[in-house]
């Protein structure tokens, strides 16, 4: 008998076995959601294991390094700001408090914790306490279960110095937190605001406790019960502790734990079913749906029933729609935004209305938009393109002129100086106007200029791009919005790019103030981020940082031939140095296949470039490897920062089979889909469904393909055609049709 042949076998039934368990002990989508996935880092940021509701504002995630810390400091009762750890720090201590209980850290067991997006459960393995959280729109509880008697059990609230709480009731307290940002630059300013909550204990039976002993002071607060089980049930404002209480009473108070749970679970499932899948690996759709999952962390709706306190005014407004904070468009704009015109094309409009409504407090049009304000950070204006790419399809429902007028005032009134939007324009942004780039320091010069930033310095290719866009897509909203003049005044600024073309390297490089490329090399120079010349990425990613003019940049690398094959020696170009070298300045080039980086946005829509080089075959074996090589379903399966929703965006659109390359353009390009049949249910009644029969990791090159019933020679779908329902199908083989799609560009309007 085959001993080894016997073991394979046995371990396949028993995974079979295990996956068969997995996928069929739940019925919904969002059973396969798990938000471990990716909760180490290859060198940077994690995903974070995030509570929430959809796109609500009360979100909780443990504060712990990353997974595989043991130790919990606190789980706070709300965090503020997708990456940041949270506000009003609540830990859990049995018995008699020692000096030094602020510092405790609770110990757990890593296979003890149940991690879903409507629930959390995790043990106290040194206190035998099991923790439970469950959370709502603008509240939220959690419970706590002492299993054994060892005195008090104690429950403390923890913040900085400025926290202060006060008794309303026995058994009710309310809590006030100061949170705060400053700006970067020669003149920083400090933001203030404060963070409300409004907190009940009850017993098992959803009846009122009051602590056996309480200490309120600053920056900390003790609560002690002699109940062994004892549930904290709370709401979360930014306006005042009564609206807090108010949240509170509309949401949660009358609600027990399963009632919250249960009605957590079915808002996930309405989301993940909206998009269905067949075939596939139950890896695949642990990928696909907790992707999908994590779009939806951001932008968060701070409303709170018929009011919100506005960051960018210090404010409270009244209005009974939607406000939404909390977005980083330099990563958004690119899939985030796009998916949810697909999706949710009304919260979406909602999210719009929110950027403007900031735009009438502030005077400026946010990039970074927080609770606090607007976060001045990376570089470039990308707020303009998704306005160009919702109103392109449809979306109109919010301020457009006055959408127009911040970002024209963004483009030509503020500095281009990275981490400073939001500041007025200075003497090194004249020199953008008038010579159509942003210059680089000359090798070894020291800046001078004081509001450039000592880390994060000129970026001025990365600029220089990031405005060509960015002018390209102003051009475009002024000439649907019939706004001629600024049309033909500012079409030309997005041809800018050209300007840092450099023939013979065939890259775009850095040119200083009196014209000359600087001689660098493109793959190394530019110090920690390449920050001294372009940004997070070196030149060979930038080099394909055009969306917007695809054609144009096809004429710069010598027609679709040369174009392909500069491609193809991109993912196949080496490093140049020892990996180790590599990291030290390209930490955030994670996800290496060459020089192109799987792990950082500017690169997402790189492999679906070869669509319009005429080799459409190609961006479909790239899409299906660089899916199955770098997004896996554990806790390493994120290649790189996905800074809530930006990077999984690309996994949920292209496990589809479709990537929008140029937001602004209402089209997307086509690859081979991951299932062999994914269906969305659309918001406006209708199904788009997209079959791709016998996909597989083999199985994945198009040799034909069907709009409704009628065949298309192009490897592109219109967004109306996806609005309107109805079917694309694809048919698959396993060895490419290199014919298919190859003469035909996409429509450049």
């Amino acid at each position: 008998m085959n001993i080894q042949k016997h073991i394979t076998t046995l371990y396949a039934l028993c995974m079979l076995l295990f996956s068969a368990q997995d996928m069929f002990s739940q019925k919904e989508n969002s059973g396969f959601i798990d938000p471990r996935i990716g909760n180490v880092s290859k060198f940077l940021v994690p995903t974070y294991p995030t509570m929430q509701l959809p796109n609500q504002m009360l979100r909780m995630f443990p504060d712990k390094y990353d997974y595989i810390s043991d130790q919990v400091k606190s789980f706070p009762l709300q965090v503020h700001s997708h990456r940041r750890v949270g506000v009003f720090k609540l830990k859990v201590i049995q018995g008699e408090l020692s000096s030094g209980f602020k510092n405790h850290k609770m110990n757990i067991d890593h296979d003890l914790e149940q991690v879903k997006p409507w629930y959390y459960s995790t043990y106290l393995i040194d206190q035998d306490i099991t923790v439970e959280f469950a959370p709502n729109k603008k509240s939220a509880l959690y419970r706590f279960d002492f299993k054994k008697k060892a005195g008090a059990n104690n429950i403390i609230v923890m913040g900085s110095s400025a926290m202060v709480a006060e008794e309303r009731t026995p058994s009710s307290f309310g809590l006030k937190e100061k949170i705060s940002y400053t700006t970067r630059g020669t003149s920083p300013l400090t933001r203030e605001m404060h963070v409300f909550a409004y907190m009940t204990f009850v017993n098992e039976n959803n009846k009122q406790l009051k602590p056996s002993k309480v200490n309120l002071s600053n920056g900390c607060s003790v609560f002690s019960f002699d109940e062994n089980t004892v549930t904290v049930k709370y709401g979360i404002s930014y306006i005042s502790i009564a609206q807090a209480k108010i949240n509170f009473e509309n949401e949660i108070e009358n609600k027990t734990y399963k009632d919250v749970v249960k009605s957590g679970k079915e808002s996930w499932d309405a989301v993940m079913d909206q998009i269905k899948v067949k075939g596939g690996t139950l890896a695949q759709k642990r990928t696909f749906y907790t992707s999908l999952y994590r779009t939806y962390e951001r932008m968060v709706d701070i409303n709170e029933y018929g009011s919100y306190y506005s960051g960018y005014d210090q404010k409270v407004h009244h209005s009974d729609r939607s406000f939404y904070v909390d977005d980083w468009v330099w990563d958004t704009y690119r899939a985030q935004h796009p998916l949810r015109t697909i999706l949710s094309p009304k919260v979406e409009e909602d999210m719009l209305h929110s950027y403007v409504e900031m735009y009438k407090h502030s005077g400026w049009l946010p990039t970074f938009p927080q609770v606090h304000g607007n976060h001045m950070c990376m570089n470039s204006y990308h707020s303009s393109a998704i306005f160009i790419d919702a109103y392109r399809k449809g979306l109109k429902n919010y301020d457009v002129e006055s959408a127009y007028e911040g970002i024209k005032k963004n483009l030509t009134e503020g500095t281009f100086i990275p981490w400073r939007q939001g500041l007025s324009r200075l003497k090194i942004d004249d020199f953008f106007h008038e010579n159509g780039y942003f210059p680089s320091l000359a090798v070894g010069e020291e800046e001078t200029n004081p509001m450039v930033d000592s880390f994060e310095k000129r970026q001025p290719v990365a600029v220089t791009l990031g405005l060509s866009y960015d002018f390209w897509t102003m051009s475009e909203l002024a000439k649907e919005l019939g706004k001629t003049a600024d049309y033909e005044k500012y079409l030309s600024y997005g041809n800018n790019y050209k300007k840092l073309w450099h023939p013979e390297q065939r890259l775009f490089m850095p040119k200083d103030s009196e014209g000359q490329f600087l001689d660098i090399n493109p793959k190394s120079a530019g110090g920690l981020g390449y920050r001294d010349y372009y940004d997070e990425n070196n030149g060979w990613t930038y080099a394909w940082d055009v969306q917007h003019d695809i054609q144009g940049l096809i004429e710069l690398l010598g027609g679709q031939k040369a174009a392909e094959e500069r491609l193809d020696q991109l993912f196949r170009e080496p490093l140049g140095k020892r990996k180790s070298q590599f990291f030290i300045d390209g930490s955030n080039s994670t996800g290496m296949v060459g020089q192109f980086s799987m792990g950082n946005e500017p690169s997402f829509h790189i492999p679906y470039l070869y669509n319009s080089f005429g080799a459409p075959w190609k961006t479909q074996k790239k899409t299906r490897f660089l899916l199955d090589v770098f997004f896996k379903d554990d806790i390493h399966g994120i290649p790189g920062d996905e800074d809530g929703g930006g990077m999984t965006a690309f996994v949920v659109f292209t496990s589809l089979g479709i990537y929008p390359v140029t937001p602004g353009l209402p089209f997307y390009d086509i690859t081979s889909p991951v299932f062999e049949k994914s269906t969305i249910a659309l918001e406006n009644g209708k199904q788009f469904t997209i079959i791709a029969k016998g996909a597989s990791k083999k199985n994945k090159y198009i040799q034909k393909a069907y709009i409704n019933g009628k065949e298309i020679s192009t490897p592109f779908i219109t967004h109306q055609q996806i609005m309107g329902g109805g079917e694309l199908k694809l048919v698959l083989a396993e060895k490419p049709n290199k014919t298919w799609g190859k003469t035909v560009l996409k429509p450049n309007k």
